[in-house]
């Protein structure tokens, strides 16, 4: 079988998209896969072979010195076809493994373009300007590769991408199928992914003080990367309302996270309505609902196709607190319907939004390139 080389110089050797979804996916199907990543050592996993370069020390050494690390990595490894993820750096490299005759799939986890306007760490004043210039370098650097497109609604805003696919990003539903946890005694609601305000973070929080002077005790496991200012102003906000039972978890494993998430009673998923979220699917939604929990989720027209179609939850206004609050009460007095909600959410789940569908894309995609 042919030999693919994925690259990735942003991304953590295990992640779920990259390594848990496709690496093993491809593995599993026959082919001679090899994972190029920031790691602390080469490794095989899951018929998987890790090449480990270092970790990269900060922002400029990782598009410069470990993406570098990474082509050349790659380039010994002679494969057939290199798989980069979704980092402009390594976009580069691509392009000269292209021009050099490789074969070459770029795949589009985020709207990069949309995705730059909330990028903290990039002055608001420039941040136009960094846009125009992704704008033109993207134009460049992919043209005549192939794109794994990661949302349906990407493929419109690069329609002079002439091969493509799309490959949703949906859970491992096999997987969540086989846990069997306990629910906690006390209600709570469960959060898995990225901490910040941006994906409901504070409004979380404002919720649960609304819920405390109605008298409803509410615990929330929040699990999940967040940085050390935001961490601290967290802790501030539950000090400041002397809210209970919020657990900041911090990144788990997969393995670690979800038996936790499954012990749960509700899911959230309250991304704000900025232009990288408005139109692309949160995974965690469709991985509470395969875990059979209720959602309460941003009331964007994309998730309330799911949500309300598939009867799993409640959509709400996510920068509002009472409507959020006024949800988890709604499914807290109304236990028999907040699990009838989960159910059809997990037969959705197993029916329709799983991995195991898209892999099929991704392989067939494979082969059309490979031939």
């Amino acid at each position: 079988m042919p030999k693919i080389v994925h690259m990735t110089s942003a991304h953590p050797a295990f992640d779920t998209r990259i390594f848990q979804k496709e690496c093993r996916t491809l593995a599993q199907a026959g082919y001679d896969v090899v994972l190029v990543a920031p790691h602390t050592h080469d490794e095989i996993v899951d018929g998987v072979q890790i090449r480990a370069v270092p970790k990269p020390k900060g922002r400029i050494a990782r598009f410069t010195k470990t993406s570098w690390q990474v082509y050349k990595t790659a380039v010994a490894e002679d494969a057939d076809l290199y798989h980069i993820q979704n980092e402009l750096e390594l976009l580069f490299w691509g392009q000269m493994l292209r021009l050099k005759g490789n074969k070459v799939i770029y795949d589009m986890h985020e709207n990069l373009l949309k995705s730059i306007p909330t990028k903290p760490w990039i002055n608001p004043l420039f941040r136009p300007l960094v846009v125009f210039i992704c704008m033109i370098l993207e134009r460049i650097l992919m043209r005549k590769i192939p794109v794994i497109f990661a949302e349906n609604s990407y493929i419109k805003h690069y329609p002079w991408v002439k091969k493509n696919i799309t490959v949703l990003n949906m859970p491992l539903t096999s997987q969540l199928l086989q846990i069997n946890e306990t629910k906690y005694s006390k209600p709570t609601l469960g959060y898995i992914g990225g901490v910040t305000p941006e994906r409901g973070s504070i409004v979380t929080l404002d919720a649960l003080k609304i819920l405390k002077s109605k008298g409803y005790a509410v615990d929330w496991e929040c699990i999940g990367p967040t940085d050390n200012a935001h961490r601290k102003e967290i802790g501030n906000i539950i000090k400041r309302y002397g809210l209970e039972g919020v657990r900041l978890r911090g990144y788990l494993l997969p393995s670690e996270g979800w038996p936790v998430i499954a012990r749960c009673h509700i899911g959230l998923a309250l991304l704000k309505p900025i232009p990288n979220y408005y139109e692309s699917y949160p995974t965690k939604l469709f991985e509470y609902m395969a875990l059979g929990l209720p959602v309460i989720t941003s009331n964007f027209p994309l998730y309330r196709q799911v949500v309300e179609k598939e009867r799993c939850g409640i959509c709400v206004d996510p920068e509002s607190p009472e409507e959020t609050a006024q949800a988890v009460q709604y499914l807290l007095e109304h236990q028999d319907e907040a699990e009838s909600m989960g159910r059809r959410g997990q037969i959705a789940a197993i029916e329709k939004y799983n991995w195991e569908l898209e892999q099929k894309k991704l392989l067939h995609f494979y082969d059309s390139l490979l031939v």
